[in-house]
């Protein structure tokens, strides 16, 4: 057996951390630092045991309750979607999934919370009301946030986006409540260090709600465009050209995305989609498929001339950090960006690439001429395209063939639904390629 010294944990420490790993999750250890570490202040400045009946029962859940506010304080404040943090989580897509994962341990946390305090049916006070307040909207907050994802729960709420926002925006109110009903319970413990620990997030929770919601946008850049064109490129896919009125969206690169909201009946809503122009061409590109209710109503209704609000840019999906070979995998929609990586090609691509382009039926693909034309004058860029109804599914064991049978050096580039992205990084990983090389863009992060 191998033993491990002080001198090899740093070497593999700093291994970790040069691939980029550690930095990208140290959002991620920090949430469950916070968890432990709060866990260690209760146990080293505990309450007074006033010998009360059931005294180890209250004391449960107050720690409970405690964590409950830390992981509710820490999802508002990744709500606030800050520009500097994206590099400790690997993007605010990723910032996104590690948000509703804390809000759904806090929502776990609840009920774990509520079964263990002990509860009376008498003397109750303006606190027992108050928790009661919040645990319901919470509870009802949280349901129609997964929503989306249990079909039952979609068809009782219609699977609205923009009211599934509208409901969400609320979340922070109840948090609020939550605190004040721990604060004014009839006969707290006296955890005075305790207390006020957790009240440090308490005031970082409402703060970052508060700034979600009224005062970000003094201080967010929201910037107005003009809708300059709309073009169709297939019988489904919008192409959105975009102009800035006065100010344009700085330190962009290729491959990010953005929230536009278009100022127009029907699209006054908020999205996330991906640039597809290049960030030195002077308008702005987003591709958008016509997959669901809004996307849809933007393939009909957008307009030139509409005016829009852009927020951004955001992501961390971006080929350049990567080695100098290289797979690129697109499925479907999930083109976009690649679009943006192609066209920036100004001076030549420093990469080798194998990009391949994968949609169901060839009149679902979009600027393909475009992409083999880049081809042509990069011959560093080798692009396979597959129509899997008449070429079969695109597999990993293609590309590995394509790549000459060894693919454990390359870096890997994909954006598609979800499915596809899971399956493939599941057969590249076996196929010997670094967890640390395989890079993906949360097609579906909401």
């Amino acid at each position: 057996m191998r033993r491990w010294t002080a001198s090899h944990l740093i070497q593999n420490l700093s291994l970790f951390y040069s691939r980029g790993l550690m930095k990208r999750n140290i959002g991620n250890f920090a949430i469950i630092v916070l968890v432990i570490l709060n866990i260690v202040v209760w146990l080293v400045f505990p309450p007074v045991d006033d010998g009360r009946e059931n005294f180890a029962r209250q004391y449960a859940a107050e720690i409970i309750g405690s964590n409950n506010i830390i992981l509710m304080a820490y999802s508002l404040f990744l709500a606030t979607r800050p520009k500097w943090a994206e590099k400790y989580f690997g993007g605010l897509d990723k910032m996104y999934v590690t948000h509703r994962h804390t809000g759904t341990a806090a929502f776990l946390l609840i009920f774990a919370h509520v079964l263990t305090v002990p509860i009376t049916t008498t003397g109750w006070r303006l606190g027992n009301y108050l928790g009661v307040m919040a645990f319901m909207g919470i509870v009802t907050i949280v349901l129609i946030t997964l929503a989306p994802r249990i079909p039952f729960l979609n068809k009782l709420t219609g699977g609205d986006y923009n009211d599934w926002k509208k409901f969400k925006r609320y979340i922070g109110i109840f948090f609020i409540l939550a605190f004040i009903h721990a604060l004014t319970v009839p006969n707290p413990l006296d955890a005075f260090i305790a207390i006020n620990w957790v009240q440090i997030f308490f005031i970082i929770g409402t703060a970052s709600y508060f700034y979600t919601e009224v005062f970000g946008q003094f201080f967010k850049k929201y910037l107005p465009y003009t809708v300059e064109a709309v073009n169709h490129p297939n019988q489904s896919t919008t192409e959105v050209v975009l102009r800035a009125k006065k100010d344009s969206i700085q330190k962009q690169r290729a491959g990010q995305f953005l929230f536009v909201r278009f100022i127009e009946k029907g699209l006054d809503e908020s999205h996330p989609f991906t640039i597809s122009s290049a960030p030195h061409e002077d308008v702005l590109r987003l591709t958008v498929k016509a997959c669901g209710d809004f996307t849809r109503d933007l393939f009909a209704n957008l307009k030139a001339g509409t005016e829009a609000i852009l927020e951004g840019a955001y992501g961390m999906f971006d080929y350049k950090t990567g080695g100098p070979k290289q797979i690129w995998v697109a499925g479907g929609i999930g083109v976009t960006p690649f679009l943006s990586f192609i066209r920036d090609l100004k001076t030549g691509l420093n990469h080798d690439v194998d990009f391949y382009y994968t949609v169901r039926h060839r009149e679902e693909a979009v600027f393909v001429d475009e992409i083999e034309e880049t081809a042509k004058k990069n011959p560093r860029l080798q692009v396979h395209i597959r129509f899997s109804s008449t070429d079969g599914s695109l597999t990993v064991a293609d590309i590995i063939r394509n790549a000459g049978g060894d693919i454990r050096g390359h870096d890997v580039y994909m954006c598609g639904p979800l499915p596809m992205v899971q399956a493939f990084e599941k057969k590249f990983i076996e196929a010997g390629v670094p967890l640390e090389n395989i890079h993906f863009e949360e097609f579906n992060f909401r």
